[in-house]
């Protein structure tokens, strides 16, 4: 499996090409604005609720365990092939990229062209929940539309700027995670933050009772579904929060537009989750030491302070106008977090129209700024369209679309690099490999076993789906698999 480049990749010196202007600032920004966005100040509740009190905090605990280790194979694959597209090279090269490579790699964009406006589009639902805090009776639909232009119009310019414009956002992304973290460091109450429900901890006694005594001829039908529920729990807990991590590789997917990607991606995404794991505890706990967890758990209709806790933390201290004043730094930081995502989602059509894996349209740049315009416009637009649906399965849509194809495989990809290509030059090698690969693996497969049914068999049914149309097209245009079937059909008629 030789890493040759694509039969469709142009060859000569005026194919279209990106400018490398993005550091390691730059590319931890990029990141770490993707990743904290309005994730923690909107998924609080949803966290809370997967368990039903503070012992939720344990989901968070699982995805750190997994997004650590696959920020390790992101940054293997990230700094020995640099080029924009990010998953989707990986995957076509370790794959092989005249033969499965080119079946992976147009899954992915299969699944990306729904799944990265998913995670767009949450992004445009938490600014509208927490706009309604400000403007009660504006429109969520209404608001996710102005917004989602006003992105789309901001990103439409030279990379040059987009770069100022992304450290500008961090800057108030940081500002506003720092003065949420330090009121409630300064009104935390340990009894309210750890104040855990009845039987919180039941489960380690099932546990126990399932796997200490190894005597599993007295347990009782109860014993099993009570430990089920609570791995569902955790599951649902989990997948909160990996999506509240989803970005720590944004970088990776503008990689033709990063300098000294060898150093600087692996350095950007490691930071990053590093940061971002710390200022994720620190605000839970802010929250939840001077806003009773009760007050917005469940999250549902019924408890309407779920779309807005922060903004209700804060008028709980300091009264409406200073929370109208940190709503409004939230808003920003929820904007800078959209920024971040359609910039770099942006990049991966094109990258893969640029190849000849993808429609040819995409692979247009803009004749005076050189950015990809056509695609900007169809995610952005389609981002927008999926901020109409709720929250919750907006998240366990994009989860389960990704895990299949883009987290397990990139996982395989690592391995299959090493195994077929020793020679290519590997700035950056995952530390103790296999053994973080392995501990992603395990964690990705739990995750998605613990989906709900539906939509399980709805990420199954788009992969069938997306495998058929990747069979067609490769059918009409005489590629793999068929190439070779083609031309000897060709020549017996001949």
């Amino acid at each position: 499996m030789n890493q040759e480049k694509s039969a469709q990749q142009p060859e000569t010196s005026e194919a279209p090409h990106l400018i490398r202007h993005f550091g390691t600032l730059q590319a931890t920004a990029l990141n770490m604005s993707n990743m904290i966005g309005i994730g923690p100040f909107l998924t609080i509740p949803l966290l809370m609720s997967a368990l039903g009190g503070p012992q939720a905090m344990l989901g968070w605990l699982v995805a750190v365990l997994i997004v650590i280790p696959d920020g390790m194979v992101w940054s293997e694959l990230g700094a020995a092939m640099p080029g924009s597209g990010g998953s989707y090279l990986y995957l076509r090269e370790g794959f092989g990229s005249k033969t499965f490579g080119r079946l992976m790699a147009f899954l992915f964009i299969w699944q990306f062209i729904v799944s990265g406006p998913f995670e767009i589009a949450s992004g445009y639902i938490g600014f509208a929940q927490y706009l309604g805090y400000i403007w009660p009776g504006a429109s969520k639909n209404l608001v996710v539309i102005v917004i989602g232009l006003i992105n789309i119009a901001l990103l439409y310019r030279q990379i040059k700027h987009i770069g100022k414009i992304t450290v500008s956002l961090w800057v108030g992304t940081l500002l506003t995670t720092g003065l949420v973290i330090f009121t409630g460091a300064m009104h935390f109450d340990p009894k309210l933050a750890f104040d855990f429900p009845p039987g919180a901890f039941q489960f380690l006694d099932e546990l126990n009772k399932l796997w200490g005594n190894g005597n599993f001829s007295n347990l009782k039908r109860e014993d099993f579904q009570f430990t089920l529920g609570f791995l569902f729990g955790l599951g649902a807990a989990s997948r909160v929060g990996v999506y509240d991590y989803l970005g720590y590789y944004d970088i990776c997917y503008i990689g033709d537009e990063v300098k000294n990607p060898g150093r600087t991606i692996p350095r950007s995404v490691l930071i990053s989750v590093v940061a971002v794991a710390l200022i994720y505890i620190l605000i839970n706990l802010s929250i939840i030491g001077v806003v009773p967890w009760r007050d917005f758990v469940p999250a549902d209709v019924k408890k309407p302070l779920s779309d807005f806790v922060v903004s209700v933390m804060m008028e709980k201290i300091y009264g409406r106008p200073i929370a109208i004043f940190v709503t409004l730094m939230i808003l920003w930081t929820a904007f800078g977090s959209v920024f971040a995502l359609l910039l770099g989602y942006s990049r991966i059509p094109f990258a893969a129209a640029r190849d000849g894996y993808f429609f040819n349209i995409f692979g247009k740049l803009h004749p005076r700024h050189n950015f990809p315009y056509v695609s900007l416009l169809v995610i952005g637009g389609i981002s927008i369209l999926c901020s109409f649906l709720s929250l919750g399965t907006v998240i366990d849509a994009l989860i389960a679309l990704r895990i299949l194809v883009q987290f397990i495989g990139q996982i395989v990809a690592v391995q299959l690099l090493r195994k077929h290509a020793p020679q290519l030059h590997r700035p950056y090698r995952i530390w103790l490999y296999p053994v973080p690969s392995l501990l992603a693996l395990l964690g990705w497969i739990f995750v998605y076993s613990t989906l709900d049914w539906q939509i399980i068999q709805l990420s199954l049914l788009a992969l069938a789906i997306g495998t058929a149309a990747f069979l067609l097209w490769s059918w009409f245009t005489a590629r793999w698999p068929f190439q070779d079937k083609r031309e000897l059909s060709q020549n017996v008629k001949g």
